[in-house]
């Protein structure tokens, strides 16, 4: 179940470039990439014990201060040791992800949390208990224990417990709560499947579990819970629970303006607040109308402004927009959840295209559609096309 070579393929000195077909080298460098990172399979339905011996040496390089790469139930986390200043540092460095944006802590059960925080505040505490395991990170006061780098020097910490076997089971045998921000450079697509990952980085981090793909594929919802009126809290970052879902359990549930804006002048408070996120090479633009109106922006970019141009869209609407050069389904509008699971596997396809610009369906916002929407407005910067004048 594991490759583990540690050490990366090198070509011989006599091969010179000018002497390889470009496939060739391709070839060679995609097999030095895959010999070089170690690579943990866990197939579906494994027991404690295969867990166990499978994520053993995964954990090991955690607690010793490396940066490995894992599942979760809402994206793949590049995950190192919270308390570990370097383990933290790397991490940062791997994605090239900018000083003042915080990582969120994972633990494996109630018991990890006094090792970062020094308490859950009362709203914490009934989220806690509502929600996890699951797709929601709380931000409550930190202590001295945990990374000043986790915590972007700020006075609290997000913390979370995934609802996902393999992940929990890596924390516990590691033996500390893992910081992991989602496992892609820094701006682009977060991964859902353990290739987007060494699509990313390669061989340029130690290794990375392969739990298949994730079943929420949108990262946590982030809130904070440290205003001191335990019935209010406010949503930072929209993601797998709902802000209607947190309503049935704290009665006052902000939205942080700077989510509509996009935003933020100070430090951002959680992930995925202040800076460009989720885009693939292409640029991305939200079209705002009826169908007709989003084949009569499509063939103007192609007719006057010569471009090719992708889709990402629901399967209900594929057939309307075939005049498209390439088209992406991400689900069904029928059921949100579909989306959302597909969404950044939608988005990364078109890297590996030569699309001009890619225009992209709105949905919803109710329940799971605020975070989808979310995640597309920051994916476009915010742009949005409402009238042939916008192209």
């Amino acid at each position: 179940n594991t490759c583990s070579l540690d050490y990366p393929l090198s070509l011989p000195s006599f091969f010179l470039p000018s002497q390889l077909g470009c496939c060739m080298l391709r070839r060679l460098t995609t097999m030095a990439t895959q010999a070089a990172v170690k690579k943990w399979i866990v197939p579906p339905g494994a027991t404690p014990a295969e867990l166990q011996e499978i994520l053993k040496p995964a954990a090991q390089l955690l607690a010793a201060g490396e940066v490995v790469a894992f599942p979760t139930e809402t994206v793949y986390g590049l995950g190192g040791n919270a308390l570990s200043d370097s383990a933290a540092q790397k991490i940062f460095a791997a994605k090239g992800r900018p000083s003042d944006n915080p990582l969120i802590v994972h633990v494996c059960d109630r018991k990890m949390i006094d090792m970062v925080s020094s308490k859950l505040t009362p709203s914490a505490e009934k989220l806690v208990e509502r929600f996890w395991p699951g797709p929601l990170t709380v931000l409550v006061p930190c202590n001295d224990k945990v990374s000043r780098f986790c915590t972007a020097g700020q006075p609290n910490v997000g913390l979370r417990m995934p609802d996902h076997p393999v992940a929990r089971a890596l924390i516990e045998l590691s033996g500390v709560p893992i910081a992991a921000p989602s496992a892609n450079k820094s701006g682009k697509p977060s991964p859902t499947t353990a290739e987007h990952v060494l699509s990313d980085f390669g061989n340029s981090i130690p290794g990375v579990v392969d739990g298949g793909a994730c079943q929420v594929g949108l990262e946590s919802t982030v809130v904070d819970c440290t205003d001191p009126d335990p019935n209010v809290i406010t949503i930072l970052r929209p993601g797998g629970v709902s802000r209607e879902q947190l309503q049935s359990v704290i009665p006052t549930v902000h939205v942080d303006p700077t989510l509509e804006s996009g935003i933020v002048h100070s430090a951002p408070k959680a992930p995925g607040m202040k800076y460009t996120h989720y885009a693939p090479a292409a640029p991305v633009r939200i079209v705002r109308g009826s169908p007709e109106f989003f084949v009569q922006v499509i063939r103007k970019l192609q007719t006057q402004q010569h471009q090719k141009v992708g889709v990402l869209c629901s399967s209900e609407l594929a057939d309307t927009y075939k005049c498209a050069d390439h088209i992406e389904t991400c689900g069904s509008r029928a059921d949100l959840q579909t989306v959302a699971r597909g969404l950044f596997a939608g988005l990364r396809k078109f890297d590996s295209t030569d699309v001009a610009v890619i225009l992209a369906e709105p949905f919803d916002t109710l329940h799971i559609g605020h975070a989808i929407m979310n995640r597309l407005s920051k994916s476009a910067g915010h742009v949005q096309i409402t009238s042939l004048d916008d192209v």
